[in-house]
């Protein structure tokens, strides 16, 4: 690949298009990144960013949703039969098939033929390699993916949908964050994606209905600006949360002694790839290679305009103290959930930028980030025995696996994730 040349710095033809704050193209042709561009080039021979081809196709994607999901949740979950019978629809269709649901409509029947077809490209070996990464990091996957994608929340089109529905900000943060981490446990079970009925094809699908039903009711509402913003939940930012799920936090954690190797990290980008599939997302351009996705993360970065505002702070903010302790609560599960509290306080130092963190009102960071810190030769002696001592990489996978149910039931305090399609906005 090359550096873009400045002079073909944007798009040219007229159904390439590019939120407006979205500041790519003229941040890129600013001669202090252009600079950086050369100089990285020069030192190292890699091109810091996508070709003008691979960035026009990203710009085109955040106004690009999911055509197919969205007929079926309007004739479905909007139509006659309602969000209820709907959801037990689907649940059926994943369980048993989509042939053992009584009149079922022909929107319903195209979606599930999609969601059942296997790509050609998918390699279940691959898959299954990328899954074990997910599983072994335990619940470090949760404390640096939700760490890491506060640095996203400065963004208005990323803030403004979790602002409106409310799910991510003041009180639900917490609850909503642990929907997500059961995401993450459900689609990394052994076997999860490609094995027909099973729970993680049912919680992706649960999950793509939800993020239509979101989309739809944000791009109507007032506070929404497409010429600003693109589609909400559009097909580049969920392109990004694979991204997130993948060589960022794979990169994120290597300094705290999670040896993730470029094997590791290729086997992560084709589980994603697929589980990015069952999600509904169609990208023109996915990311095949490490490189690629550093090349997207850097495009990005660039092109932040942080026009979220007070979403965007209600949604940072209300991240680490959503962990704290509880009303009601005494005893061990109190101090358990001021660990929490301190130590997710510390990722947001470790794993946010520290001019993004100090944006905002943050909870005091030292002396907690000394404890990750402080494991870091526990981690490493433990990811060196699962590379070269024989039976070790089970057995560790085992006990991670253990750890991250135990720490997410805790946490739950007897509820059930329920990834639901059918609630109002808040505003």
């Amino acid at each position: 690949m090359t550096v873009t040349p400045l002079a073909d710095a944007a798009p040219t033809t007229a159904q390439d298009r590019c939120p407006q704050h979205f500041r790519y193209w003229e941040n890129l042709a600013d001669p202090r990144v252009q600079r950086v561009v050369r100089g990285v080039k020069k030192v190292t021979g890699f091109d810091l960013f996508p070709t003008t081809a691979q960035a026009t196709a990203f710009c085109d994607d955040m106004y690009a949703g999911d055509p197919v999901a969205e007929l079926f949740v309007a004739e479905v979950f909007d139509g006659a039969i309602g969000p209820a019978e709907g959801r037990a629809m689907v649940l059926q269709a994943v369980q048993h098939g989509v042939e053992t649901v009584p009149n079922a409509p022909e929107s319903m029947k195209t979606l599930f033929r999609e969601f059942e077809d296997v790509p050609a490209w998918v390699d279940p070996d691959l898959v299954e390699a990328g899954a074990a990464v997910w599983r072994r990091w335990g619940t470090m996957l949760f404390s640096v993916a939700g760490a890491t994608t506060l640095e996203i929340y400065t963004e208005a089109a990323v803030a403004t949908p979790l602002s409106l529905a409310g799910g991510y900000a003041g009180d639900n943060a917490l609850r909503r964050f642990l929907e997500t981490a059961k995401f993450w446990i459900d689609l990394s079970q052994p076997g999860a994606l490609l094995t027909p009925g099973s729970q993680g094809r049912a919680t992706a699908m649960m999950v793509r209905v939800m993020h239509v039903n979101v989309r739809r009711r944000v791009a109507e509402h007032p506070e929404w600006r497409a010429e600003d913003w693109g589609l909400p939940i559009s097909q580049a930012y969920m392109l990004l949360t694979l991204i997130g799920g993948s060589v960022a936090p794979a990169v994120a954690l290597w300094p705290l002694g999670y040896q993730t190797t470029p094997t590791d990290m290729r086997a992560l980008l084709h589980f994603q790839r697929y589980m990015g599939y069952l999600l509904g997302i169609r990208t023109k351009w996915y990311p095949e290679s490490v490189g690629d996705c550093i090349r997207a993360l850097a495009m990005t970065i660039i092109s932040r305009s942080y026009d979220a505002g007070e979403h965007g702070a209600e949604l940072v903010e209300s991240f680490p103290r959503a962990f704290g302790p509880r009303d009601g609560h005494r005893g061990l599960r109190r101090l358990r959930e001021g660990y929490n509290l301190r130590i997710y306080s510390a990722y947001t130092a470790l794993f946010m930028a520290p001019r993004t963190r100090a944006r905002y009102d943050m909870p005091r960071a030292f002396p907690w980030v000394l404890i990750p810190i402080a494991r870091i030769p526990l981690v490493t002696t433990m990811e060196l025995a699962r590379r070269f001592v024989p039976g070790a990489g089970p057995a560790l996978e085992k006990l991670m696996v253990w750890h991250r149910e135990n720490w997410h039931h805790a946490q739950m305090d007897g509820r059930e994730a329920e990834f639901e399609a059918k609630g109002a906005l808040r505003r």
